[in-house]
């Protein structure tokens, strides 16, 4: 296997460096700081989007960076998982860039699914604005009152009358809900109550403006509500829509899951190695500017040691991540769930490592606005819980190795 970065990575790389460097980076301190005035507290019915994200997707766009995770080359980049994987984990060092490139969760997730299992007509209806970067959309899988780390245990149903499908469920953590410009929700639910655990869940499109489409409330991770993404609770109660918005068909719930989260997951894992490098970057930058004691900070309470373990541990994530991505092309998501699996653990693990030690040397610092790392923090630490929690990848990873012991005993 070679990693070696394509031809066409290193281009788009470079331009995505450029791009960043000329455009996002000036203006991402001042940005998250008039977001924050303009979007206080928990009322999302009053969040609205600055305009300079919208100018800054138009540069973007225009400049042909856009749909960049996507490997269709005729609506996205056509860059395969391996050569999008440098790209990511540049956009990662910035809690801007994936949404100016169209590259940010869960619209690359629901795109996917679009593109991979929707009707001509759903792709028509809803894929071609996401593509374009004019609507948002939410993916509502966990619930409240089930323990969501078995997704087997979801109790949202969804059951047939005619020519409609009426959804019935309560579900939370739906990143994106609290968006102006939300307008879709892909909807997972039980829908063959008597068949096999993984043939019994359905997916459905759900316009939000649907009767029945109540969203409660926004949610804060570590006191924060992320306006105006943010993420919610939203129940559907008695919501009607027509047969026609159920993807594939009844049943196929998880086998458009696994479709969904495995480059989903690995996505959010290449974006992870970016963030440890901006936060390693931060780390060494304040403990060469600080001193203490008559020395640099680095040079104090084996810092030094830390930041190579650090440097290895970043690298080490790294080489996973592509080898899983190298695994996804070559031989598709199923047979790399494990090396999916383990980055998933790996990936935020790592970031959250990096992070913490960033935030000790930056001292008090390290816990205000003044530096992004309290955000990155909360990236990590949720990280670890979404897309499946790590005692799940772990759990994974183990079934998987024991099966070859097996069947060499056999």
């Amino acid at each position: 296997m070679d990693f070696t970065p394509s031809p066409k990575t290193q281009d788009y790389l470079a331009r995505v460096q450029a791009f960043m460097a000329a455009h996002i980076t000036p203006i991402e301190d001042d940005y998250h700081r008039e977001n924050l005035a303009a979007n206080p507290g928990a009322d999302w019915q009053s969040w609205r989007v600055l305009p300079i994200i919208e100018e800054l997707k138009a540069k973007a766009k225009a400049a042909g960076l856009w749909n960049l995770f996507l490997p269709d080359a005729t609506h996205g980049a056509g860059l395969s998982t391996l050569e999008y994987a440098p790209i990511a984990e540049e956009t990662g060092r910035s809690f801007l860039a994936p949404t100016v490139f169209n590259c940010n969760a869960p619209d690359t997730g629901n795109m996917e699914v679009l593109h991979y299992f929707g009707s001509e007509a759903q792709k028509a209806e809803w894929l071609a604005p996401l593509l374009a970067g004019e609507i948002r959309s939410v993916f509502c899988m966990t619930e409240p009152d089930v323990a969501s780390s078995d997704a087997t245990n979801m109790q949202a149903t969804i059951v047939e009358d005619n020519d409609e499908l009426v959804l019935n469920g309560r579900k939370w953590w739906a990143t994106g809900l609290g968006h102006p410009n939300a307008k879709l929700a892909i909807f997972m639910g039980l829908s063959n109550p008597e068949a096999a655990p993984h043939a019994r869940h359905s997916m459905v499109l759900v316009p939000l403006d649907t009767p029945g489409v109540n969203i409660r409330r926004m949610l804060p991770a570590f006191s924060d509500y992320d306006p105006p993404y943010g993420h919610g609770e939203v129940w559907f109660e008695n919501v009607r829509v027509p047969r026609a918005n159920l993807l594939r068909g009844l049943g196929e719930g998880f086998a458009i899951a696994q479709g969904r989260l495995g480059p989903g997951r690995i996505h959010h894992c290449m974006r992870c190695i970016g963030a440890a490098e901006r936060a390693l970057e931060l780390l060494i930058t304040r403990g060469l500017a600080r001193t203490a004691f008559g020395k640099p900070l680095l040079h104090l309470g084996g810092n030094l040691e830390r930041v190579a373990d650090l440097r290895m541990a970043i690298d080490q994530a790294r080489l996973l991540t592509l080898y899983a991505a190298w695994k996804i092309d070559t031989q598709g998501v199923k047979a790399a769930m494990s090396e999916i699996s383990a980055i998933k653990v790996v990936g935020p693990n790592v970031l959250q490592r990096v992070v913490d030690e960033a935030i000790q040397i930056h001292g008090g610092a390290g816990v205000s606005h003044d530096v992004p790392l309290t955000a990155l923090f909360t990236v990590a630490r949720a990280l670890r819980l979404a897309d499946g929690p790590d005692e799940v990848h772990r759990a994974m990873v183990a079934r998987v190795e024991l099966a070859k012991y097996k069947a060499k005993r056999e």
